[in-house]
């Protein structure tokens, strides 16, 4: 099973397939030559069938050449009447050539063959001369071994220094086409270019598909669905890129999964968070409510020193609660703003009067510094006020050391912008009504979804607060 197995991964395997076109490669040569040679013989054998019964006298051309030069070596010293005698024995025999001999004398002493042939023989740049001089014979011979027809020159006596002329035969260039079989060379050709061809489209459809399938793979892994995760994709063929697209469809399952259950998570924490805020808020009011009445008994300094305490610390976590809440709320999506144009100057008035006992009961002073001309910004009335209460709520619970609020508007970088201000330790410095930072945080929802910026800037010395908005105008 384990052996079965290992086969069929090995068969599936881009790299087995990879690892086959190399060996292909590897083997293209010593395999099909000697194939496509044995395919050659063949076509070779079944067109030598067709050729005509004397084809196989012009077949070799060496023992032609062979042949001429010894029958002009027999005829040494021989008398023309037997050079011609013999040169028509041999034009009988090779009845498809042309022979001629020329003597000592530079004659043209005999002319043989087909009668087509006889009129094509060629001398030196014409026809062939009756009368030969030194220097065309040897021009004749030079050229012999390029010429068309195939030329074949020997001495009489098979040596020069005889001085006895020379002998010629020529075969046509059809004979040998016939014969050597160029039309068989000319699909030998081709058949090797087909199968180069055929090699090349074998090994660029194997990468084709390759990148095909990493490309799908590479565009479901970009692609986003409107649940901000990437979608499964098909499963092909059981490879490396097969098990690497299983890979990513189970890791998109478990995203998927981990999704889910943080989405649940979230919703129980949220209702947890506010079912608390609601049940706390009734206990505390409770409480709130007995430690006012406490405080018109008779207890001592000391004692009330300690209720004054409790009933600031039952306070904040009132507040703490309300920011929870608020929180949880604007987190989760349920607060819908009912954006309006209104005067924020008018509202941070407004908002300012309100927290102005408390802030003198605490000994802070107010500096507030506002223009006479409005300032409008899209805003919702109520969860803007929120935000006021939010930062003077942290004023009075960080910035009690520098009993300083300042409220201004200026004008930077073409904007007119809100200026909230303390003079405190900043908050990056301790203190024992430090909170988790929701309120900042709250702030920073509600700016955000009201379209505003803000910065802020905190230093020992105290804190700075910048709200404006990038699309008004002075």
């Amino acid at each position: 099973m384990r052996g079965a197995e290992r086969f069929s991964k090995l068969r599936s395997s881009l790299l087995s397939r990879y690892l086959l076109i190399i060996i292909a490669a590897l083997l293209f040569l010593p395999v099909v030559l000697p194939l496509t040679t044995i395919v050659y013989d063949l076509f070779n054998r079944v067109d030598a069938e067709e050729q005509p019964k004397d084809a196989a006298l012009y077949s070799n051309i060496k023992e032609l050449e062979k042949l001429w030069h010894n029958e002009a070596l027999l005829l040494q010293g021989a008398p023309p009447e037997v050079i011609n005698q013999r040169l028509h024995e041999l034009s009988g025999k090779y009845s498809r050539a042309t022979v001629f001999w020329v003597d000592g004398q530079g004659m043209t002493r005999l002319t043989l063959g087909p009668a087509q042939s006889v009129q094509e023989v060629q001398g030196v740049g014409g026809p062939l001369p009756v009368h030969w001089t030194a220097a065309e014979a040897i021009a004749f011979m030079k050229q012999s071994m390029k010429r068309e027809p195939l030329t074949i020159v020997a001495f009489v006596g098979d040596k020069a220094e005889a001085g006895e002329g020379f002998m010629v035969m020529q075969i046509p260039e059809a004979v040998l086409n016939v014969v050597l079989g160029k039309s068989i060379s000319i699909w030998y050709g081709l058949v090797l270019l087909v199968l180069f061809i055929a090699f090349a489209v074998v090994s660029w459809l194997f990468f084709i598909g390759i990148r095909k399938r990493l490309l799908r793979l590479q565009t479901a892994m970009t692609i986003i669905g409107p649940d901000g995760m990437p979608g499964a994709i098909a499963s092909g063929k059981p490879d490396e890129i097969g098990r690497l697209e299983e890979a990513f469809n189970t890791m998109v399952a478990e995203l998927a999964s981990s999704r889910r259950r943080e989405s649940e998570e979230e919703g129980l924490r949220k209702r947890l968070v506010s079912d608390l805020s609601h049940d706390l808020r009734t206990p505390l009011t409770i409480i709130r409510s007995h430690l006012h009445v406490l405080t018109k008994e008779k207890i001592t300094p000391q004692g009330q020193a300690s209720l004054k305490l409790m009933d600031e610390r039952i306070a904040d976590l009132g507040v703490l609660i309300e920011n929870l809440l608020s929180y949880n709320l604007l987190n989760s999506g349920r607060v819908i703003l009912n954006r309006e144009r209104k005067d924020v100057f008018r509202l941070l008035r407004e908002s300012a009067a309100a927290w102005y006992p408390l802030w003198e009961k605490e000994g802070f002073e107010v500096d507030i510094d506002l223009s006479d001309k409005p300032l409008y910004w899209n805003v919702d009335e109520i969860w803007f006020r929120r935000i006021l209460d939010n930062l003077y709520q942290n004023i009075v619970r960080h910035a009690r050391s520098g009993c300083y609020v300042g409220i201004s508007t200026e004008v930077r970088a073409g904007l007119r912008v809100i200026l909230i201000a303390d003079h405190g330790q900043g908050l990056e410095s301790d203190s024992t009504s430090k909170g988790a930072g929701l309120g900042l945080t709250i702030v920073d929802l509600l700016l955000k979804a009201m379209e505003l910026d803000w910065t802020m800037d905190s230093t020992q010395q105290g804190t700075s607060i910048v709200i404006f908005n990038q699309q008004q105008e002075i």
